[in-house]
């Protein structure tokens, strides 16, 4: 679970905080995440720190309370999104199949579905997708669900031909032999340095929300999370009746 950033986006709410630690209920941000990979089968975690470590260490503690086994890796340098699976690689390879989760998530997705859908697949990485007008950051994706191509700041035409794009929700299920494609020095972005580079030989695939999902990067997002979880759109969980959610 990545833990590392700053927050900047969210101003004052992160200053004296990381991003994991807002308040939400009776809970901080991580403690809802933490729940939701326990009922979903995931008893070890691994979360990688680098501003405030100390909060977020002091709140979880061992993960016992959460029904889950937490280790801790402090980054003194961001490593970025790949830099950190490449900073745990002793941990996380020592699994066939893992999941890597963005920690700024509200997120009530079938989490053990997805890994029985990548195993099932034998895919090397299963990421998962919502759509989103507008966003500089595509996934295209055939028919089967194959992963074909990324793109970066598309142009009008392909806006035009892609009105409502598939984008990268922030979770994702790798195999291990996905950590060997990570740059070996310095900081690394999974879609930018790995996946790009992955899709032309590496089994890739998309699989759509069906959830809830909310990304907490700026004040107005948390009072979307906080507002979902106040009125029953966050489950926690379990499985929604209707269809899917993203902000």
């Amino acid at each position: 679970m990545l833990c590392a950033g700053f927050g900047t986006r969210l101003g004052g709410l992160t200053r004296e905080r990381p991003k994991p630690m807002l308040p939400l209920g009776d809970d901080a941000l991580i403690g809802h995440t933490l729940r939701h990979l326990a009922a979903h089968g995931f008893d070890e975690v691994a979360l990688n720190l680098h501003f405030m470590p100390e909060l977020i260490e002091r709140h979880v503690g061992d993960g016992s309370r959460y029904g889950v086994a937490v280790r801790y890796a402090r980054e003194p340098a961001l490593l970025g999104t790949a830099g950190a699976v490449r900073n745990l690689a002793d941990f996380l390879g020592a699994h066939d199949d893992f999941l890597v989760l963005y920690g700024d998530l509200l997120l009530d997705e079938d989490l053990a579905a997805m890994m029985r859908a990548h195993r099932d697949r034998r895919a090397d990485a299963t990421l998962l997708l919502h759509q989103r007008a507008g966003s500089n950051s595509l996934v295209q994706m055939n028919n089967d669900g194959r992963i074909t191509g990324f793109v970066e700041r598309p142009d009008e035409a392909t806006r035009a031909r892609t009105p409502f794009p598939w984008v990268n929700s922030g979770a994702q299920v790798l195999h291990r032999s996905m950590i060997g494609r990570i740059p070996r020095e310095g900081a690394a972005d999974l879609p930018r340095d790995v996946y790009a580079h992955a899709v032309a030989d590496a089994a890739l695939y998309g699989r759509p929300l069906t959830g809830y999902r909310c990304a907490i990067d700026s004040p107005a997002r948390y009072d979307e999370a906080r507002a979902a979880l106040a009125d029953g759109r966050y489950r926690g969980g379990r499985r929604r009746d209707r269809g899917p959610e993203s902000t």
